[in-house]
Formats: structure tokens, C-alpha cells, sequence
């Protein structure tokens, strides 16, 4: 009895002993597992991604986010700059549908659209194919050409201006030349005044499209070029048939970002015709028709904000549109 009762004391002081460890076991793994959430090493690690995104999070949502929620809130009111406005609904949408200055603006930026769009898709390809050329002398034309990037886009629409005007230099050289009875009216005519704002917007664009191009170039390889030679090809056969599908890509890019730019044109429009838009405000573009509606004394705020979230609608159609296609021409 002696032997089987210590026996038994014995089991049953490993099974407390086991059970005991086991217990502080789990006791030590939920004291880990608190203090790696709680502020130590571990939960600060944790949380520094966000801590870092924070500042950024925070510029976004002050000067993006808020402003556009602010935009969409004002087009539902009839608002003045001067006033608060009151719950209209839908009045301002409907107001620019019934609006001809709206759909003249519209017009105008699809046009500018239809035209800027693939001259700045094309002529900055062409020219980054003639300047990659290593001939003595290339890097000035190289600079030439980028220095209407980095000029003030009222500064390039000033010298255009003094170019353009009744007695400025191209209309004197068209007389010279006896190629023109009288000055064309590159300023004082609606139609003209909006084809020399597109002159001047590709003008401004070609250098920095030029680089785009340049980067994109530099990654099709030099052997595709040597084979087709080779084959007979000659520098247009070689230039459809190897550069245009190897920067096709980036052509999409270009044509994206310069519909974004061409919807938005304002300056050219504004230093070429002036604050009304040209001769009875008829090159006036959708941002033109934006700053005239909400600024002023009795600035229409409100129907402001819904020409400028239905400039934003069209200017997402056609991005997405661009992607769209770049898609399509993905393998």
C-alpha cells in the first residue's frame, strides 16, 4: 500500500507539474502575443508604413479629394461667389445642356481635341527620329527644340501674339511676298484665332513629346534596324515597319496625356483673343467658359461647378478611351 500510494502521490505530482507548465506556457504566449500589438518594437513596425503615408495621405485628401467633393456639393446649388447658395438639384446640368455658350465651348474643345491631339502624337515621333541621329551640332538642335517647354506658357503666347497680329511679322513677310492682298486675320477671326491657339499649343508641346520619344527609342534594338537594312528596306519602310510598333506604347501615352492638355487648354485662348474669347467670344474652350461664368461680381459658382464636373466626365471618356486602346494593341 506504501509503495502504490507514493506511487500514485507521484503520477499525480507530474500531472500538476505538466498541467502548471502548460499553464504558464500559454500565459507567457498571450503576454508575446499582447506586447508584439502593443507599443513595442514589434507594433511599431507594424503601424510605420502608415505613419509614413500619412503626410501624403493627408496633401491628397486637403487638395484633391476635399476640393473635388466641394466641386460636386456646389454644382447642386445656385451659389454666387459673393453668397451661399440653395438645393437646386440637377438645375445647373440641365441649364448647360439648354446653354449654346456651353455647347460653342464644347464644340471648340473637341475640336482643339480632334486636331492638337494627333499632330502631337505624330510630329514629336518624327522629330525625336531625326535628332537621335549622332551628327555634329545635334545637341543645339536638340536644346532648340526642348527650350518652348520650359518657356511661361504667357510668354510663348505673347511672342505668338506679336507674330500673329494684323502688323506683326508673319502677316508683314505675306505682304512683302505679295502672298496676301490684306493681313490675315489670324486674331480678330473666331475660327482663325482658334487654329493659331492650336499652332501655338503644338509648338509648345513638340520638345517635350520629343523626349518621350527619345526614351522610347532608346530601347528598340539597334539589330532590328541592321536586318531590315540588309533586307533592302529603305528609312520609311524601316520606320512603319519597326519604330512605330516597337513605340506604339508610348504613342498611346502621348496621345493620352495631350487629350488631357488639349481639354484643358485656357492660356493660348486667353493671351491670343483676349478676356471675351475672340471676336463675340466664339474660340472660347471649356475652361475659358468656366472663368467667365464663376468669376465677377455675381460669379455663377454653382453653375460654374457643374460645366467643370462635366469637363471632367469628358476629359475621363477619352482617358479611358486611350487606355482602352492600349489594350487592345497589348499582345
Amino acid at each position: 500500500m506504501t509503495a502504490r500510494g507514493a506511487a500514485g502521490r507521484g503520477a499525480t505530482d507530474r500531472r500538476l507539474t505538466d498541467r502548471g507548465a502548460a499553464g504558464r506556457g500559454a500565459t507567457d504566449r498571450r503576454l508575446t502575443d499582447r506586447g508584439a500589438a502593443g507599443p513595442g518594437p514589434a507594433g511599431r513596425r507594424r503601424w510605420a508604413p502608415y505613419l509614413f503615408l500619412a503626410p501624403g495621405l493627408a496633401l491628397v485628401v486637403l487638395f484633391s479629394l476635399w476640393p473635388f467633393v466641394n466641386t460636386v456639393v456646389l454644382s447642386l446649388t445656385d451659389a454666387r461667389i459673393l453668397r451661399g447658395g440653395r438645393f437646386v438639384g440637377l438645375a445647373n446640368y440641365e441649364r448647360a445642356f439648354a446653354d449654346p455658350d456651353f455647347w460653342l465651348a464644347a464644340g471648340n474643345s473637341v475640336l482643339y481635341l480632334a486636331v492638337v491631339v494627333p499632330a502631337l502624337v505624330l510630329l514629336p515621333l518624327a522629330l525625336a527620329v531625326l535628332v537621335r541621329r549622332e551628327i555634329p551640332g545635334i545637341g543645339f538642335f536638340r536644346s532648340a527644340f526642348y527650350t518652348p517647354v520650359i518657356a511661361s506658357a504667357v510668354v510663348v503666347g505673347l511672342i505668338w501674339q506679336w507674330l500673329l497680329r494684323s502688323d506683326g511679322l508673319v502677316n508683314t513677310v505675306f505682304l512683302k511676298l505679295s502672298l496676301v492682298s490684306e493681313p490675315v486675320p489670324f486674331l480678330t477671326d473666331a475660327t482663325m484665332l482658334l487654329v493659331s491657339a492650336m499652332i501655338v499649343t503644338v509648338w509648345k508641346g513638340l520638345g517635350y513629346y520629343m523626349v518621350f520619344y527619345l526614351a522610347a527609342l532608346g530601347n528598340v534594338p539597334p539589330a532590328l534596324y541592321e536586318a531590315a537594312a540588309l533586307d533592302g528596306a529603305g528609312p520609311l519602310r524601316r520606320f512603319l515597319s519597326i519604330t512605330v510598333p516597337q513605340v506604339k506604347p508610348m504613342m498611346m501615352l502621348v496621345g493620352t496625356l495631350s487629350s488631357i492638355s488639349a481639354l484643358r487648354v485656357f492660356t493660348e485662348v486667353y493671351v491670343l483673343g483676349g478676356e471675351s474669347g475672340g471676336p463675340g467670344g466664339g474660340a472660347r474652350t471649356l475652361p475659358f467658359l468656366i472663368r467667365q461664368v464663376g468669376l465677377g461680381y455675381s460669379g455663377e459658382t454653382g453653375y460654374a461647378a457643374a460645366i467643370s464636373l462635366l469637363l471632367f466626365l469628358l476629359t475621363l471618356v477619352f482617358s479611358l478611351l486611350g487606355r482602352r486602346l492600349a489594350r487592345g494593341d497589348e499582345p
